[in-house]
């Protein structure tokens, strides 16, 4: 299904790169509404606009936006630009675009993937929901701020990289140095074809000595077992380690949610590293109060992760927690902050410390592909 409404351009609420968040009127009532700048064109107070509500309609969390699909009856398109690349995203449908991807023949940086060998052990921070990446990078920066960072973003969640907040403020304050889109997600600095061109991307063009990888705002969840977007965690942790890097993964870890397979060790990040991963990771656990520590702790034995995996207990979470008051930034996943979900951006803050740190010990790739 998709549902469609007309309506008014009110207010500009904020312009970022690519990106306008809007308020429109729809029969006398005021609604929040996106605007891809890159898609549609600009858009301003007084236009009228046709609007995708589908997700609004069906109650779903995109954000509590309204979509534009065309400025004034499409008449204010973006206009035509000739671009070098040939590689389609959105393919197949009415918004299908072309882009030059980093590795295509016309790519200054063609000859980089041929003669790619390894990522040398280089660590790469996995997440599965994108509200992990702003507690993963403040640590890394606060603890090692010379290391340069990279976000990588899958197409398992929102597509246009525009659309996410955390990104523009990240970049706005040169906490990551480059972006990277792969898949049918787009709008990164660079555009790759999957994740392992991605991962060459992010090391031998940006130069990354870290990387982190989740999927955009929104994730897509059934309540079973295997019917979940972030089950993509399982083959990026072996896309790191055929490359030869180190995955390092933030386990999703919630004492607030009410749903019981979210609890303590979500379902999902149990699910990907007992069954979905066929290699190694590291598993970055922070030190939290002792009876929540107990309970991840058998939850870790029962599904016998740590016979598979490695186990890091992170002991510094004052620190991490430090790390992450450090910046003004709203941090919320499902629609609660940091006061009532502490484990959860713990956990994400965690794994960039425990990522940062890597390069006072030494780097070297986790060999236990297994």
């Amino acid at each position: 299904m998709i549902h469609y409404t007309k309506g008014r351009v009110k207010d500009i609420i904020q312009r970022r790169e690519h990106c306008t968040e809007i308020i429109v009127i729809i029969d006398n009532q005021e609604y929040k509404a996106v605007n891809y700048d890159s898609l549609t064109g600009t858009v301003k107070v007084g236009d009228y606009v046709l609007l995708n509500t589908t997700a609004q309609d069906l109650k779903l969390g995109s954000g509590g936006y309204h979509f534009v699909v065309s400025v004034n009856d499409g008449n204010a398109c973006f206009p035509h630009i000739e671009k070098d690349g040939h590689i389609m995203k959105l393919r197949y449908t009415p918004l299908q675009f072309a882009f030059l991807s980093a590795e295509e023949q016309q790519s200054p940086y063609h000859q980089v993937f041929d003669n790619f060998r390894s990522l040398q052990g280089k660590p790469v921070i996995i997440g599965e929901l994108h509200s992990m990446l702003p507690p993963a990078v403040f640590n890394i920066k606060q603890n090692r701020p010379d290391l340069c960072v990279s976000y990588i973003m899958t197409d398992g969640g929102a597509l246009p990289i525009s659309f996410s907040r955390s990104v523009a403020y990240l970049k706005e304050k040169g906490l990551i140095e480059g972006t990277v889109t792969f898949g049918q997600a787009f709008g990164g600095d660079f555009e790759t074809v999957n994740v392992y061109t991605a991962l060459i991307t992010a090391f031998e063009i940006l130069k990354s000595d870290i990387a982190i990888i989740t999927m955009g705002p929104g994730i897509t969840g059934t309540g079973t077992k295997y019917g979940f977007s972030g089950v993509e965690q399982g083959p990026i942790i072996d896309a790191v380690n055929t490359l030869d890097g180190r995955p390092v993964f933030i386990p999703r870890i919630s004492f607030a949610d009410k749903r019981i397979r979210h609890q303590g060790i979500s379902h999902h990040s149990v699910t990907v590293l007992k069954e979905i991963a066929k290699t190694h990771a590291e598993v970055v656990i922070p030190i939290m109060e002792e009876g929540r520590l107990n309970y991840v702790k058998n939850q870790i034995m029962q599904n016998e992760l740590d016979k598979k995996h490695k186990i890091i207990y992170v002991e510094e979470t004052v620190s991490v927690l430090e790390n992450i008051s450090c910046f003004d930034f709203q941090l919320s996943t499902m629609g609660r902050g940091i006061d009532l979900e502490p484990e959860f951006f713990m956990t994400a803050g965690a794994a960039g410390y425990y990522a940062s740190n890597i390069y006072k010990n030494g780097l070297m790739p986790l060999h236990n592909n297994g």
